[in-house]
């Protein structure tokens, strides 16, 4: 019973190991690997690859439930806590609100010029109706995934959604189930915290859907689509490049900062930015740059970079909105004008409070899809760019909230 028990557990530590050792390769290490593996199987196999999009698309459909309920809980916890007050207040939202604006004006701007996604030739997806009749098991099984978080709680009658979600947030709560709640604000904060571990599981299994997705891709369409993405690419930087002039424009007549010394003070927060993708892990290196390096104001500094950094996120902003344009090009797909006012509100209420949501970008861009009926299918084709995108975009993202401290600090210098 013994020896049994220990070759057991001999057996299982390699695994464990092994498991172990490739969640501690970074995300993007991981989606490339996925990637170039997709790539050699999807040319293996042919057309026989397709059935390998399930899985992603599994993928894809539980981060597209989770999505409403994630922003959800972040807008209501970003407005819950962040501190507004003071003189400056009244005029932050009104600076954040025109960034993101013209963020998304430009990307959609450049992506209609350019048109990047034009004659990849991708195949629309399947009617619904056509995909439920299939008899493959694994395509069965999908549509019982909930599409929304709250969805299996009305009356569509699937039990299986409800167990999916109430066996996810059994164990994300496990460990908080002896947890005080005071008030209101520790609620929210416990269901934003349970909502996040979740996301968690799922972007550890998103190399998965690159791999099958893109396998799927070069087995029945071949590499067309993927000489697109890197027009894609320095179409995103075009246009990250023309928000970022915009900043320094804004600086030069709006401030007394000069933009070569707020390039000079500021660099630091801009590397960091860009090394770890992450806005909020970048707000105190910013808010010191700001003060202690351009010498602007507390009040103004802290403004822009500790309270603007929850709500300020162009150039995310402007990567979803390009993404959305590109996917439809990629699928001959057109959007009217409508549609493409719709990707700007959606993009503007999904970017508050997304700077402490981990992948932010894919997290959002499934709820810009499916406003406009862009299928999130295909989501994974971007992301095979998206690790270098995504630092490209935190960065203008971080010179936004440099851009609105100079703002608020206005155009005389503080005396000493």
């Amino acid at each position: 019973m013994d020896a049994k028990a220990s070759d057991n557990a001999t057996t299982a530590t390699p695994n464990t190991g092994l498991i172990a050792r490739w969640q501690s390769v970074p995300l993007y290490a991981r989606i490339g690997i996925a990637l170039v593996l997709g790539v050699i199987v999807g040319f293996l196999l042919g057309s026989e690859a397709a059935v390998l999009a399930v899985p992603g698309k599994l993928v894809l459909r539980l981060l597209g439930a989770l999505a409403p309920a994630l922003i959800l809980a972040a807008i209501v916890h970003t407005f819950m806590t962040t501190q507004l007050g003071g003189p400056l207040a009244a005029r932050l939202p009104r600076l954040l609100l025109l960034n993101t604006l013209v963020a998304i004006t430009v990307g959609l701007t450049v992506a209609n010029v350019i048109q990047p996604g034009q004659g990849a030739g991708l195949t629309p997806p399947a009617p619904h109706d056509e995909t439920a009749k299939s008899a493959n098991p694994l395509t069965l099984f999908l549509e019982n995934v909930p599409k929304s978080l709250l969805g299996p709680l009305g009356d569509d009658g699937k039990v299986i959604g409800v167990i999916f979600i109430a066996v996810a947030f059994g164990m994300a709560l496990r460990k908080e189930r002896e947890r005080p709640l005071g008030t209101v604000g520790h609620l929210v904060e416990l269901f934003l915290e349970s909502l996040i571990k979740i996301l968690h599981w799922i972007i550890a299994v998103v190399p998965l859907a690159v791999f099958g997705i893109v396998a799927s891709i070069v087995g029945t369409e071949g590499f067309a689509p993927f000489k697109a993405l890197g027009v894609f690419v320095l179409s995103v930087l075009l246009a990250l490049a023309i928000q970022a002039g915009y900043y320094l424009l804004r600086i030069r007549f709006g401030s007394w900062v000069r933009p070569a010394d707020l390039i000079r003070g500021g660099r630091d927060a801009l590397v960091m930015a860009f090394s770890t993708a992450s806005s909020t892990a970048t707000m105190p290196v910013t808010y010191a740059s700001l003060k202690e390096k351009v010498g602007l104001r507390e009040q103004s500094a802290s403004m822009g970079a500790l309270v603007g950094a929850n709500f300020n996120n162009d150039g995310t902003a402007l990567y979803e909105a390009m993404a959305a344009l590109f996917i439809a090009q990629m699928i001959g797909m057109d959007l009217s004008f409508q549609q493409q006012l719709m990707v700007v509100l959606t993009s503007i209420i999904a970017s508050v409070g997304a700077a402490g949501i981990p992948e932010a970008g894919l997290v959002t861009m499934t709820m810009v899809f499916t406003a406009v009926g862009l299928p999130v299918q295909y989501i994974p084709v971007l992301l095979t760019v998206d690790w270098f995108l995504d630092r490209c975009r935190t960065a203008i993202n971080v010179m936004g909230d440099m851009n609105v401290s100079c703002l608020l600090d206005g155009k005389q210098k503080e005396r000493i």
